[in-house]
């Protein structure tokens, strides 16, 4: 079973950037998985970010974060990015990590991204 382990959330101001890294652990990742970075708010629903089968053919942005945030992945390490630039208030999240193959949805447990102004 793979397992999946986010990190690179922390504090930042309006404008600035990180980068959340997501290693997959215990497992093979194929090129037919999808995996994706979602983010919950205080308050809301879980949404969709971004996500990419991991072979790279086919990829989704959510409207808001298109332009600022970008997907990507290191296959020799199974670890999946998300580069977030000019980040806003209304970015501030748990972001969790998700792979699903077929049947399976399997979720990290988070990393919180708090953007200060």
């Amino acid at each position: 079973q793979v397992q999946l382990v986010e990190s690179g959330g922390g504090l930042v101001h309006t404008g600035g950037s990180l980068r959340l890294s997501c290693v997959a652990s215990s497992g093979i990742i194929f090129n037919s998985d999808t995996m994706g970075w979602y983010r919950q708010a205080p308050g809301n629903q879980r949404e969709l970010v971004a996500r990419f089968t991991f072979d790279g053919k086919i990829k989704n942005y959510v409207d808001s974060v298109k332009g600022r945030f970008t997907i990507s992945r290191d296959n020799t390490t199974s670890t999946v990015f998300l580069e977030m630039n000019s980040l806003k208030l209304e970015d501030t999240a748990v972001y969790y990590c998700n792979l699903r193959r077929g049947a399976d949805n399997i979720w990290g447990k988070g990393t919180l991204v708090t953007v200060s102004s």
